[in-house]
């Protein structure tokens, strides 16, 4: 058990406010089935790094030697999202990652039996560091279980992303206004590995949501409420396109003009 304690500054808490507000979303949504899903912020910008030497005990990791430096806040290995709604400083912690990146101290949280950051922790410090070279504003990233997304990752439109993008797009105005580069198909990789990062990279380069084949979703944003829009908004477009084929009928969907006529708003 961690129980190191330092004090946040106001505007970190301010994002884990908004972490602990859409864990509650994800739960009620049905997005986060037991331990499913994780979360992590880059929040390098809000600590001076001379008071985080020395604080907590330091763990071996092999990161990529770019992201030395950095401070994350990241969900805990097995914890549910459900608990950070009001357990948030045991399902979570704030690490600083050592200048030479071979390893982390652990600075706020993880205060419960037997914590470690999730396995996918090389995952996320890999997505921010493409963030904060090619989309510096984006300090968040989501990981969760959007469920009509997930079929869709099951049908043959998934096998022709444009198709799939138009399909979703057509459904109402906000999906191709608020998603405006669509979702990427990412093909199947395992879970913590580093070829899942690579290719969740890869979709960033070009999409908004990166859809992990038969697995879950992935986004990124300006803050943890950015993020999760944009599954938000895309899952919306999945779930229309399916209820429209249970009820039995091909949807007609926005005209080529008409989605034309919405870029003056991308």
């Amino acid at each position: 058990m961690i129980t190191n304690e330092i004090k946040l500054p106001i505007g970190v808490q301010e994002e884990l406010d908004k972490v602990s507000k859409i864990a509650g979303y994800l739960w009620d949504r049905e997005w986060a089935e037991r331990n499913a899903g994780n979360i992590s912020l880059n929040l390098t910008s809000f600590f001076e790094k001379e008071e985080l030497k020395d604080q907590g005990p330091f763990i071996e990791f092999d990161f990529p030697k770019e992201v030395g430096g950095f401070v994350l806040f990241i969900t805990g290995t097995g914890c549910y999202l459900r608990s950070l709604i009001d357990k948030i400083d045991e399902a979570a912690c704030i690490l600083y990652i050592n200048e030479e990146a071979t390893g982390y101290s652990i600075i706020w949280g993880g205060k419960s039996k037997g914590f470690g950051p999730t396995c996918e922790l090389i995952s996320h410090a890999s997505i921010h560091l493409f963030n904060s070279i090619n989309n510096p504003s984006h300090i968040a990233v989501l990981h969760t279980h959007p469920l009509e997304l997930i079929v869709m990752s099951h049908h043959e439109l998934f096998q022709d992303e444009e198709k799939l993008n138009n399909s979703l797009w057509k459904m109402c105005p906000e999906i191709r206004v608020f998603v405006p580069r669509g979702v990427h198909c990412t093909p199947y990789a395992l879970s913590s590995t580093e070829a899942l990062a690579k290719v969740t990279i890869e979709a960033f380069k070009t999409r908004d949501v990166s859809l992990w084949e038969k697995h879950g979703a992935t986004a990124t944003g300006e803050d943890i409420e950015k993020a999760w829009d944009y599954l938000d908004v895309a899952n919306k477009g999945a779930k229309l396109l399916l209820m429209s084929w249970s009820a039995g009928f091909e949807p007609a969907g926005l005209s080529n003009n008409q989605l034309k006529e919405l870029e003056q708003f991308l």
